[in-house]
């Protein structure tokens, strides 16, 4: 099953993107984590990717979609994968169903978790990440188990993104509203599109999403 998850930052994309990787084989394709991937690296792309999610701009269509076509290529998206933070425009997603056209593989839906912007900024806010695993925390909403420790892979470092602050998501939020936000006509008009509530526990939208995928 290769799907998106869609939303505006803080939806809770990431995390449903994991458990669905745990609870039944997919891979998540984060296009955030190949991007910092690359900033942690050192490389040029990285600097590059820095500089823009510094700012809370999109990052450029061809660079996007060239990584999403390399990552999509390994072994382990043949049994399925999960886009998280792709396509973000009508161009990526027009340059992505080509893409796919071309491979002969398949969208099987787009997942669009709907949470309203108050909300958003106070999640995105407050969240942080495991520096080896990548498994996503909150101050408020979902510390680790044993503080200082992660409940995934036992690692004691943490980090937050540079972009995490009020000012940095009201500009992403404008960017989505502006850019992002209608490709869920695009998917709809392709009767792809399944909107999932994400003002729930992250246990109820999971739960929502398995039935509206049919996994149960």
């Amino acid at each position: 099953m290769n799907l998106i998850l869609f939303g505006p930052p803080g939806a809770g994309k990431g995390t449903q993107a994991q458990l669905l990787q745990a609870d039944h084989g997919f891979t998540q394709v984060s296009t955030g984590d190949m991007l910092r991937a690359e900033l942690y690296s050192g490389s040029a792309l990285g600097k590059k990717a820095k500089s823009i999610m510094d700012a809370g701009k999109l990052v450029p269509d061809d660079l996007m979609i060239d990584m999403i076509e390399k990552r999509i290529e390994l072994d382990d998206c043949k049994n399925g994968f999960i886009l998280d933070g792709f396509p973000r425009t009508i161009p990526q997603a027009e340059a992505l169903d080509s893409l796919m056209s071309l491979k002969g593989i398949s969208l099987d839906a787009l997942i669009s978790i709907e949470v309203d912007e108050d909300d958003l900024v106070s999640r995105v806010c407050g969240r942080f990440s495991c520096v080896s695993c990548s498994t996503t925390y909150h101050d408020t909403y979902n510390l680790p188990k044993d503080e200082g420790t992660c409940d995934t892979c036992g690692s004691k470092k943490f980090q937050r993104r540079s972009d995490d602050n009020d000012e940095t998501v009201r500009a992403r939020l404008a960017d989505y509203h502006k850019q992002t936000k209608p490709i869920i006509d695009h998917y709809g008009k392709k009767n792809l599109l399944k909107v999932i509530d994400g003002r729930q526990s992250i246990d109820v939208v999971t739960v929502d999403l398995n039935r509206a995928l049919g996994l149960g």
